[in-house]
């Protein structure tokens, strides 16, 4: 019996077997290209003229919480995805100005183009909040923090307060302890909420590991907003 006779019944599995290799290899090597881009030359001075006292450490440190956001997006299944960080937005928004830079950006590791969304907090807005609820997962995955029992902040949710962003969204891991003397929890946000349907009755993108590589097209929004 020849050998072609043996192996031809598992063609089809070896196929999909070497598809499934070739997906998770194409998304490690987009999340390394992430990882290790080279920001265009001069953007991250941009941000000192939004934020003037930020240092250069700062700005660098702004940067690694973008790149958290882009390999949510990429770990997510390039599903739509909302931006937790005003600074991080703001760096976000610079480098979408350098067209070209950004579009062979994205094309390389995302296979398409991410387009801006505002930054925002838990709310009424069903998309929105699924799209924070992804970020969240997958950032806390990121750093290996239990995104429903959180014991810290990932990097992307704890920048604003960090770096002491005057209009940013304040992070707190766990609101119990503030909520026992306010029950709303001051100014602060919590990542604890992340796995509460409390804000509009569902927890779609929480769950959802994302390890895909397909997705719906991304952010939304214009990408020069």
């Amino acid at each position: 019996m020849s050998l072609e006779f043996l192996l031809f019944p598992m063609l089809p599995v070896l196929l999909v077997l070497a598809l499934v290799f070739w997906l998770r290899w194409r998304q490690l090597a987009r999340a390394e290209f992430i990882r290790t881009y080279t920001f265009p030359p001069g953007l991250l001075n941009l941000l000192s003229k939004r934020r003037p006292g930020l240092s250069e450490k700062d700005r660098h440190l702004v940067s690694r919480g973008l790149r958290q956001f882009f390999l949510a997006y990429l770990k997510g299944g390039r599903k739509f995805v909302a931006m937790p960080s005003q600074v991080a937005d703001e760096l976000w928004h610079e480098f979408i100005l350098y067209t070209r830079h950004y579009e062979a950006f994205c094309k390389q590791a995302f296979g398409g183009m991410l387009h801006h969304t505002p930054a925002v907090v838990l709310s009424a807005d069903k998309r929105d909040n699924t799209g924070l609820r992804r970020v969240w997962w997958q950032c806390c995955k990121e750093e290996n923090i239990d995104p429903r029992n959180p014991s810290r902040l990932p990097l992307l949710f704890a920048l604003d307060a960090k770096l002491g962003i005057a209009d940013g969204f304040v992070y707190t891991p766990d609101c119990s302890a503030l909520r026992r003397h306010d029950p709303d929890g001051g100014s602060a946000h919590c990542g604890g909420d992340f796995s509460s349907s409390s804000y509009d009755g569902s927890t779609d993108g929480f769950d959802d590991s994302g390890s895909g590589d397909g997705g719906d097209g991304g952010g939304g929004g214009c990408g020069g907003d």
